[in-house]
């Protein structure tokens, strides 16, 4: 048979990683204005004392750091999408720089701690007013970064009051992107408890609530952190994907009551992209493309693998049982 001819059994394995993502032009506009801020704050907070704005302006360079590997995910899974070394695309280098970015803001919400410990058992002269200047500043930019990374975008996944990391959806979006906009959201609220702990240094002499603002903003990116880790770790691990999928592939395989399916493997290979396994037995079955056709179109199945066996004379009363 001529190379030609198999066309028709042949497929890219892209699945439209090739092409830009909205989130990239995005983290790099966010990545800049974050560098920038980064550099004021922390020149700001150590001309000033103030340790809520130190911590706020080296909790951005954590973050200008994690939004710059956020952004070389998005051009690296570009450019690699057709390297025939990856035999399910590039999909997953996604999930990959949410786990990265998930990683720094654990690790950078323990330097937090301890920069605060530090300043707690050494306080230091605060020069207040521009200290708040500088804070308020910041909290401008890092609301500016959120929605230009698509707060709104974000809404659903968290309207319901629960943390922001953890969605009980999370494997159907973008992860990479999701990693920065918490680095931000970190950014934003980390500003926001440095200008509340200095106007209560400022007007009510608690110089103590500048310290441990600190450690309050360092426990809030922890526990997100952890949400976005055990997301990313999932679909780096291949765990299964969502249960819904799996019995609506089930469901409809199954639809003509003689066909039973005895394996199914379903896993994400990008956002809201899945690689699906499924057996298939039946006494009279059907073919391989025909089960294919039955499979859900709207659930993301970018690469479907039908294996179908037929049922012996032998088998059927188990099939029947």
């Amino acid at each position: 048979m001529h190379a030609e001819n198999l066309h028709p059994w042949q497929h890219s394995h892209t699945f439209g990683q090739d092409l830009k993502r909205p989130g990239e032009r995005r983290t790099f506009m966010v990545m800049a204005l974050t560098g920038s801020m980064m550099a004021v704050e922390i020149v700001a907070g150590i001309l000033t004392g103030s340790m809520a704005l130190l911590a706020d302006g080296l909790h951005m360079a954590s973050h200008a750091t994690a939004l710059t590997l956020n952004a070389l995910a998005y051009v690296y899974a570009r450019r690699q999408a057709r390297n025939r070394d990856f035999s399910f695309g590039t999909g997953k280098i996604n999930a990959l720089g949410g786990f990265t970015g998930a990683v720094l803001l654990a690790l950078f919400a323990l330097l937090m701690v301890w920069e605060s410990i530090v300043r707690l058992l050494q306080p230091v002269d605060i020069i207040f007013n521009q200290a708040i200047f500088v804070a308020v500043l910041g909290l401008m930019v890092n609301g500016s970064s959120a929605m230009i990374l698509g707060a709104d975008d974000h809404h659903h996944e968290h309207g319901d009051g629960l943390d922001p990391a953890v969605d009980h959806h999370s494997h159907d979006h973008d992860l990479n992107l999701k990693s920065a906009y918490l680095h931000v959201l970190a950014d934003a609220l980390t500003s926001l408890l440095a200008i509340l702990a200095l106007l209560s240094a400022k007007y009510f002499g608690l110089m103590w609530m500048d310290p441990i603002m600190g450690i309050v903003g360092a426990i809030l990116v922890t526990h997100w952190s952890l949400g976005l880790l055990r997301t990313t770790r999932h679909i780096l691990l291949d765990k299964e994907g969502p249960k819904i999928i799996r019995d609506t592939i089930q469901r409809c395989i199954e639809q003509d009551e003689d066909s039973k399916v005895t394996d199914l493997h379903l896993w994400s290979i990008g956002p809201n992209i899945y690689s699906v396994v499924v057996a298939v037995v039946a006494h009279t079955p059907a073919t391989p493309g025909q089960y294919k056709e039955r499979m859900p179109q709207d659930m993301g199945l970018a690469h479907i693998t039908v294996e179908v066996h037929e049922c012996t004379a032998g088998m059927g009363d188990h099939m029947k049982g």
